[in-house]
C-alpha cells in the first residue's frame, strides 16, 4: 500500500513528504543524460532555467556528522562557510557511498527533502533572492520549483552565505 501512495506523490520520498506537508511544488522531468559531467548544470539547461536558481544537494561531514549543503549549480560550497554555519571546525565532503546510504538517494538525485535519515541542513542565502528554487525531486532527471522559505521550513535549514562563484 505505502508503494502505491508513493506513486500517487510523484514517486520518490521528497515529493512525498512535499504532498503530506501540504507544499506548494512543480515538478519538470527531463531527459537525462548519464554521459553529462554536471547533473545540476544539466538540469539548469534542460529547464531553460538559470544555474543560479537551480541548486544542488551536497552532503559533507563536518566535524564527523554528516551534514546537507544546498548550493546553487552555478558556484561551488565554501566548506570552511559551511562548517562555520553549524558551529563546526573542519568540514569535507562526504564518501559518497556513505552520503547515499544514508539519505537513500542516489548520486546526482539526493535531494535534501525526504532523506532516509534526517540530516541537518544548510541552504545558501542566495536562495532568499529567488522567488522559487528547482532542487533534485530525488532522482536524476527530475527536479522540484518551491520557495526556498518552504524548502527551509521542511528540512529545518539554517541560511548562510555558504556558497561561491
Amino acid at each position: 500500500m505505502a508503494k502505491k501512495t508513493r506513486k500517487q506523490a510523484g514517486g520518490t520520498p521528497a515529493t512525498v513528504a512535499l504532498t503530506a506537508a501540504g507544499t506548494p511544488f512543480t515538478l519538470h522531468a527531463y531527459d537525462h543524460d548519464p554521459a553529462s559531467p554536471s547533473y545540476g548544470e544539466e538540469a539548469a539547461e534542460a529547464l531553460g532555467v538559470s544555474p543560479e536558481r537551480v541548486f544542488k544537494t551536497l552532503v559533507a561531514d563536518v566535524d564527523g556528522e554528516l551534514t546537507v549543503a544546498v548550493v546553487p549549480v552555478a558556484g561551488q560550497l565554501d566548506l570552511k562557510a559551511l562548517a562555520a554555519a553549524v558551529g563546526g571546525k573542519r568540514a569535507a565532503m562526504a564518501d559518497p557511498a556513505a552520503a547515499e546510504r544514508t539519505t537513500g538517494y542516489v548520486r546526482g538525485g539526493i535531494s535534501p527533502l525526504g532523506q532516509r535519515k534526517r540530516l541537518r541542513t544548510v541552504l545558501d542565502a542566495s536562495a532568499g533572492q529567488h522567488a522559487t528554487i528547482c532542487i533534485s525531486a530525488g532522482r536524476r532527471g527530475l527536479e522540484v520549483e518551491l520557495a526556498p522559505k518552504d524548502l527551509a521550513a521542511l528540512t529545518s535549514a539554517v541560511l548562510a552565505p555558504i556558497g561561491r562563484a
